[in-house]
């Protein structure tokens, strides 16, 4: 018995159904481009640099201090938000003479070129919650201004900058 063929203009349809449903799987529970809009984040990130977000890493480990991280603003859900973990849970931070300081110690920054005009705290950080903030602190909004982040509102750790190509790199 002679196998059917295919029409070619089913297989195209077969084709582009499955790279949407893949392309939609990514986009929601893997990896998702933002775009940058403001300087909060310079050095490390420019107003118009889009970038990757790892959505899953969080389900794997829990946030780590340094990571730069995409999350749903406290005040606004609908907006987008990135920032650095400095304090996680339980710990302590205060900013003092410009520099911050975690349970006491200082908190060594080599991702900052200058440093902080404004002192902070003491305040601790409450369970379940992160302490966030822009490394371009004196021009950000940040945990200092709203206080702690709840861990419910990150969407995930960014990791690469893909736009514009001279600045392409893993973000440290």
């Amino acid at each position: 018995m002679a196998q059917e063929k295919t029409p070619f203009w089913r297989e195209i349809l077969e084709s582009v159904v499955l790279a949407v449903v893949l392309a939609a799987v990514i986009r929601i529970w893997l990896f998702e481009p933002f775009y940058i809009p403001s300087p909060s984040m310079q050095p490390t990130l420019y107003p118009r640099d889009r970038i990757i977000v790892n959505k899953v890493l969080y389900r794997l480990r829990p946030p780590a201090r340094g990571d730069v991280v995409v999350f749903k603003f406290p005040l606004d859900p609908q907006r987008d938000f990135i920032k650095r973990i400095i304090a996680l849970e339980g710990e302590t931070v205060e900013i003092r003479q410009g520099y911050v300081y975690i349970n006491g110690r200082r908190l060594e920054e080599p991702y900052l070129p200058y440093e902080t005009v404004s002192d902070y705290g003491p305040s601790e950080v409450p369970p379940g919650y992160l302490f966030v903030m822009g490394d371009n602190r004196n021009n950000s909004e940040d945990s200092r201004v709203w206080g702690a982040l709840h861990q419910k509102y990150l969407v995930g750790k960014a990791f690469f900058v893909y736009w514009p190509p001279h600045r392409m790199g893993m973000i440290k």
